[in-house]
């Protein structure tokens, strides 16, 4: 259970490392997707943009350190259960808000924005519940690749799923 912890720190650490960095990158067009995604008053979507940031931000870290790594997942989950909320409650007004998760994007919000976050939801608690301990170094070679490439599927999912939904 030590790999999937360490696989699972990996994943989410490298998910909200990079959706963090893509919103510094972009912040006016992050903190305008935000007015967009949650109803708050224009006064507060600055507030909401900094606070979203900062806290994916706090993430990576907290999960490099055993001690620290169960708050590192309480964390991102969540942050997940609340991104969950305010794309549905965004799909159930009917709102076409894009998702700026991993940086620009003219993608809608939608289905598959709630599975993917259902799923680094449901890897957030697997690695929080899992225990502590220093496995063998090759498991733990094995299971942070499994946690990056299990990353560069999330951010990329966009992109893979507009490849293949191309007619020729």
């Amino acid at each position: 259970m030590e790999l999937v912890r360490i696989g699972s720190a990996c994943l989410i650490g490298l998910v909200f490392a990079v959706s963090a960095v893509s919103k510094v990158r972009d912040f006016g067009g992050f903190a305008r997707s935000v007015r967009a995604l949650v109803p708050v008053g224009p006064g507060h979507v600055r507030l909401v943009a900094i606070t979203t940031t900062a806290l994916e931000a706090l993430v990576p870290p907290l999960l490099i350190a055993p001690p620290t790594a169960p708050y590192g997942f309480g964390l991102a989950a969540a942050l997940l259960v609340a991104f969950t909320a305010a794309i549905a409650a965004s799909i159930r007004r009917g709102r076409r808000a894009t998702c700026r998760c991993f940086g620009p994007s003219s993608v809608p919000l939608g289905p598959r924005h709630l599975v993917r976050n259902g799923a680094l939801f449901a890897c957030a608690v697997l690695g929080g519940l899992s225990p502590g301990g220093l496995p063998p170094a090759g498991g733990i070679a094995v299971a942070a690749a499994a946690g990056a490439v299990g990353a560069v599927l999330i951010v990329s999912l966009d992109d893979i799923v507009e490849l293949f939904a191309r007619n020729p």
